[in-house]
């Protein structure tokens, strides 16, 4: 027997499908947006879609989160939650269209993404019973939307075209309907974010209020001629808005500095410290001017900045704490850092307490450290990556071994102990650029955090190295810009630079990937020079 066109529209017809995809787009918009409002009376990170991501952050292997530093930069987050929305309206078009034919099926599947939201906030770190409550309210509200809607799609009678007046309205009522849930889902996903942001109004104030107190031991002026001036080089001081940001937060945390406290406990602490932002500002603070540079950086790399930091000195306040050195007998040798959103990162006590100006930090370049560079306190290691030794926001400091316990990322393959290797960058000219032929200034920055500069070499096609000029030395825990004026001859050429830091070590041109202790190598550029 062949069907008829009805017969078929009465099983679910290519109309009656697309409604369904829509039911089910509408469902999840409307899930995540009551969502968003629940997790404006939770906290922020308790989000469904940040609280996945985070997961597959954490989940993800090492060579797949460095390809996509490499490839998208510090809009990585951006495509990770791009990522997410997609699989996302994938799941809840699938949904819908199984709804149509069967509604208890295509509603629990829609139900069971906010289970899976509320498994995944509780696995987070620092997460709380209420944290799953977001992910749970958005299911139950997306699986009842999807129900409602569903409900609503016309339905032919088995013997006509007709809209069946007993079982559904028609077209119009539907898209009715539809408008209605749209509208009130906008509505409460712009309340959610409203209430967030008046959530983080006390964060804010915080901030803005905050006056830093003149520092005990200021940094002396800039040299001159630290900055070279050089157009298309980065600046001698990097302003904070353009400071690099590499971290694993999804949602940048805003702590309020009025309630931030601060805990140093472990092994070898005598006396346990448990300070507020008040009591750590009352202690003499230090001015420092230092170079930031990621793990994660490559050869020729933009993850590294330099920056005049205002903080506390970290050993004293060890020392106060009743630490000491594993030279000296101290019992551990390791330092663990945690934020207020469960990042840990491990540092050398050792390290921490040699000499060098390691800081609790409250200010950045003149003012309050921006929020995203990790407002209230964070740490300042010279000559550490920062994976080791900057971690933002703050909130514990607990003393261990290395053999007692793996941070966040040696957990993840990268090396327990990372000091910064010697590098050194071409800013100018860019890969590929035209340039004329004559005197062109080729310069750059180069790095030794802790042990400094001292040269900086450059070559043409493999010819014999030549030295650039170096810009004025501002201390060994900063970068320095350098010059090397060249009589460009018409043609492709390729251009590379090396460092040779304070101790005389040249910086090795063996190439190596960032994994597991940052990349090493001559960074090279190929120009094209026209007559």
């Amino acid at each position: 027997m062949t069907r008829t066109k009805a017969g078929r529209a009465a099983e679910g017809g290519p109309g009656r499908a697309v409604l369904g995809a829509v039911s089910g787009l509408l469902a999840a918009f409307a899930g995540l947006a009551l969502a968003q409002l629940a997790a404006a009376a939770v906290r922020p990170e308790a989000a469904p879609v940040t609280a996945v991501g985070g997961v597959v952050v954490d989940h993800t292997p090492t060579a797949v989160k460095e390809w996509a530093v490499r490839q998208f930069g510090t809009d990585d987050k951006l495509v990770l939650t791009l990522g997410i929305a997609g699989v996302l309206a994938a799941v809840a078009i699938a949904a819908g269209l199984l709804a149509v034919r069967r509604p208890a099926a295509g509603t629990a599947l829609a139900a069971a993404f906010g289970v899976l939201g509320a498994a995944a906030a509780l696995s987070r770190p620092e997460a709380a019973w209420q944290d799953a409550l977001p992910s749970l309210v958005g299911g139950s509200g997306a699986a009842g939307v999807l129900y409602l809607l569903v409900r609503a799609i016309p339905r032919p009678h088995p013997r006509s075209s007709q809209a069946d007046p007993a079982g559904a309205l028609d077209r119009r009522g539907f898209g009715r309907l539809a408008v209605a849930t749209l509208v009130l889902s906008a509505g409460a996903g712009y309340a959610g974010r409203r209430l967030g942001a008046f959530g983080d109004a006390g964060a804010t104030a915080s901030r803005a209020g905050l006056v830093l107190p003149p520092p005990a031991a200021p940094a002396p002026p800039v040299p001159a001629g630290s900055d070279l001036r050089i157009p298309g080089t980065a600046r001698f001081i990097t302003p904070n808005p353009a400071f690099y940001r590499v971290d694993t937060a999804l949602v940048v945390p805003r702590v309020d500095a009025d309630t931030w406290r601060l805990s140093v406990h472990g092994d070898g602490v005598s006396r346990p410290l448990t300070l507020s932002l008040r009591e750590l500002l009352a202690r003499p603070l230090v001015e420092h001017d230092a170079t930031l540079t990621c793990v994660s950086n490559e050869v020729g790399g933009p993850y590294t900045g330099n920056a005049r930091w205002l903080g506390v000195r970290l050993a004293d306040l060890l020392r106060e704490a009743g630490v000491r050195p594993p030279s000296q007998g101290g019992r551990a040798d390791q330092l663990v850092a945690r934020s207020v959103d469960g990042m840990t990162l491990g540092t050398p006590v050792e390290t921490v307490m040699d000499g060098r100006e390691a800081l609790l930090a409250v200010g950045m370049n003149g003012e309050p450290l921006p929020f995203r560079h990790g407002f209230p306190v964070r740490m300042i290691v010279p000559g550490l990556y920062g994976y080791v030794s900057a971690c933002k926001w703050l909130r514990e400091l607990r003393l261990t071994t290395f053999a007692a316990y793996d941070a966040y990322w040696v957990r993840r393959s990268w090396a327990r102990r990372a000091p910064v290797k010697t590098q050194s960058r071409i800013d100018t000219p860019r890969p590929f650029a035209e340039v004329v032929a004559g005197r062109v200034a080729v310069a750059g920055v180069a790095w030794a955090q802790h042990r400094g500069i001292a040269r900086v070499e450059v070559r043409v096609d493999a010819g014999p190295w030549r030295e650039a000029r170096l810009g004025a030395a501002d201390g060994n825990d900063t970068w320095r810009q350098w010059v090397w004026i060249w009589e460009a001859a018409p043609g492709g050429h390729t251009l590379e630079v090396r460092a040779t830091d304070g101790t005389g070590a040249v910086q090795t041109g063996e190439r190596a990937g960032t994994l597991p202790d940052g990349a090493t190598g001559w960074h090279a550029v190929t120009v094209r020079v026209r007559g």
